[in-house]
């Protein structure tokens, strides 16, 4: 398994083995011993999976504290782009975001820990993506921002995504105020 650092720290960029013949494929997608040598204090309490339609976009969403959650992803099936926004107040890149692709062939994953706003983008038809959390899901805790935030400038690659009501209506930037510190 190979561990890549982001510009952003925190966020990880993780490249299974894949282990290929004539038969398919094996790859180990999760090693609790692996991810604990690099991520420290966390495990995962909570899997969710969702599939979606070609240019689905889900997010920007988080939880805040008590129940913040950090999420190793992947996609199953088909292709997304995978963004995460920097929340944390006292983080020198506040504001700022890595984006990730991530496809069913190369089988990355992305470690997103507390503290960030995760979406993404459906690139292909039933693109199915699956997370691990390290906190249950407590709907009370949820928040939005905006997708298309102007003051984040995400580069998406669309311009007219398909969002549910709860993304189109989430809150600017501008007007956030983090509850990470």
């Amino acid at each position: 398994m190979k561990i890549e650092t982001t510009p952003i720290k925190g966020l990880l960029i993780i490249q299974p083995q894949i282990f290929s013949d004539q038969r398919g494929y094996f790859m180990e997608s999760f090693n609790l011993r692996t991810f604990q040598e690099v991520v420290k204090g966390f495990s995962f309490v909570q899997d969710n999976e969702s599939s979606s339609s070609k240019y689905t976009l889900r997010g920007l969403h988080f939880q805040a504290p008590p129940f913040d959650q950090g999420k190793l992803v992947r996609v199953v099936k088909g292709k997304a782009l995978d963004v995460a926004v920097d929340i944390r107040k006292s983080s020198p890149t506040y504001g700022k975001y890595v984006s990730v692709l991530l496809d069913d062939q190369q089988k990355t994953q992305f470690w997103i820990p507390p503290g960030f706003a995760h979406g993404f983008l459906a690139l292909e038809p039933d693109t199915i993506f699956s997370y691990k959390c390290t906190n249950y899901y407590h709907k009370a805790s949820e928040g939005c921002i905006r997708w298309n935030d102007p003051d984040l400038n995400i580069h998406w690659g669309v311009s007219d995504p398909l969002v549910s009501e709860k993304d189109a209506q989430g809150q600017f930037f501008r007007d956030f105020i983090s509850p990470f510190l």
